[in-house]
């Protein structure tokens, strides 16, 4: 028999379910890791009672976007984004990159899972494309690891890079494998880590970082092995190359997908900054999601996305932190206050701006479906366990309660949460991880922090004096 949980007496419980239901005063019961009831009353003879008095309850983020291994890569006011054109960005920032081995992989993955989980994310993707001599082919084996550790709800999206520089390339020869080394990669993880069925705990996404850093062969076997393997596939588009795209292939970045068939609705992109309102239709028809990301727009300066404009062509839509070295933090929170005030800045321009309620749902229920995943995002019977509660018995929050669905983005509610729950089980509470001893990992972290990057790279060496 499962064993059965009882979320009693929430002062509110905020579903993002189809008919956006919110209840006061009510109860949520889990049996094993999915949802069996929500409703006010609820009875479950033995069942774990966790007491929600004074919580809002609401269904866990779901994170379209990351690249975990940059956590390692971040505070650096040497490499300070704002301060740099892109160009100048990516050249600094890779000579960092090509120093990261499978430890710091594994300790920056800690790090973003931590600060994720602690601010109400139960799943999330990672694109991870930083392959190099130090990382060998074990990256997302040691991700694996540290998922498996926190009970995080991981979906690994394998990156590459297969353009040398030489070749118009942006990414260090460092960085750049063959396709053929790509794909051999890719099945391996598919042998040992993919689940396809409704709650897992880990898939494989394929991944190839963006078309300006690839050839056209790796994008078009990657279309092969993922439909002949039924996975969802995921790269950056309209962050900024298109102008380099017209220049070396005469189209733009969505007119060259839809050339070589890199379209479809098992495909996500992230940013899409760039996309033009005469491209929504080839999105759209095509089901073809956007992961917003709006930290790096903020740093770079870049165009604000345009999600009244996307929402009304049906363009599906989710959200992102993005990689640390453009955010330096994994808190969807603020991700979500930050997307949501970003919209409100163009809201006369273009005569409307999404809710704050419509904001969340982008970061729940929208990203569970643009990734492939309707059983998440949702708090209803049937869905999956995953979830995050808010205590908002607090003075600060006076004068503002009688609107759960908006407060998170409206008042800028980006602390660590009460409690997370992954798959039925609870992985945060009380500010604890649960079965993880982060003193240690924090030490561990900081030493290979140290002797791998900050002893090695010219971007570190203003601070080292002072350690």
């Amino acid at each position: 028999m499962s064993e059965k949980t009882l979320i009693r007496n929430a002062r509110a419980i905020v579903t993002c379910d189809e008919q956006d239901r919110i209840l006061y005063g009510a109860d949520l019961l889990i049996n094993g890791n999915q949802i069996e009831a929500v409703g006010r009353n609820l009875c479950a003879d033995g069942a774990h009672v966790i007491d929600a008095a004074g919580k809002y309850v609401y269904p866990g983020f779901v994170n379209t976007h990351h690249h975990f291994f940059q956590a390692f890569v971040r505070n650096l006011m040497t490499i300070d984004r704002p301060g740099l054109t892109l160009m100048q960005w990516l050249d600094e920032i890779y000579k960092v990159f090509i120093c990261i081995d499978d430890n710091v992989i594994f300790y920056s993955s800690a790090a973003c899972m931590a600060d994720l989980i602690k601010h109400g994310c139960t799943c999330s993707v990672d694109h991870q494309y930083c392959y190099t001599t130090h990382t060998g082919k074990r990256a997302i084996d040691r991700q694996m690891e540290v998922a498996q550790m926190m009970g995080f709800r991981f979906l690994a999206a394998r990156g590459t890079n297969t353009l040398p520089r030489w070749q118009g390339s942006t990414i260090p020869d460092e960085m750049c494998e063959t396709t053929a080394e790509y794909l051999q990669d890719c099945e391996r993880l598919l042998a040992l880590y993919h689940d396809p069925a409704p709650f897992s705990m880990q898939q494989i996404v394929l991944a190839p970082c963006q078309p300006i850093n690839c050839t056209e062969d790796t994008f078009l076997e990657t279309i092969r092995l993922a439909r002949s393997s039924n996975l969802r596939m995921h790269t950056h588009l309209c962050e900024g190359e298109n102008s380099s795209m017209v220049r070396r292939f005469g189209v733009r970045s969505l007119e060259w997908c839809r050339r070589i068939g890199f379209l479809g609705s098992d495909i996500w992109l992230a940013h899409g900054r760039e996309t033009l309102p005469q491209e929504y239709d080839l999105l759209a028809r095509n089901g073809m999601g956007i992961s917003h990301c709006p930290a790096p727009t903020m740093l770079g300066g870049s165009e604000i996305l345009d999600i009244p404009g996307m929402q009304k062509a049906g363009i599906p839509l989710g959200l992102g932190v993005d990689g640390c070295a453009t955010n330096d933090g994994s808190n969807m929170l603020d991700t979500l206050r930050l997307a949501y005030l970003m919209q409100t800045f163009l809201s006369k321009q273009r005569g409307s701006c999404p809710t704050p309620y419509e904001m969340l749902k982008m970061a729940t229920a929208g990203g569970a479906d643009m990734i492939g995943r309707p059983e998440l995002g949702r708090l209803a019977a049937g869905k999956a366990a995953d979830l995050f509660l808010v205590d908002v018995q607090r003075l600060e929050y006076a004068g503002a309660l009688h609107d759960p669905a908006s407060i998170l983005p409206k008042l800028g509610i980006t602390g660590n949460v009460w409690l997370t729950m992954i798959n039925g089980r609870v992985v945060y509470q009380n500010d604890r991880l649960a079965g993880v001893d982060e003193e240690k990992l924090l030490q561990e972290g900081e030493q290979v922090c140290t002797r791998v990057l900050r002893n090695r790279c010219s971007a570190f060496a203003p601070y080292c004096s002072n350690q």
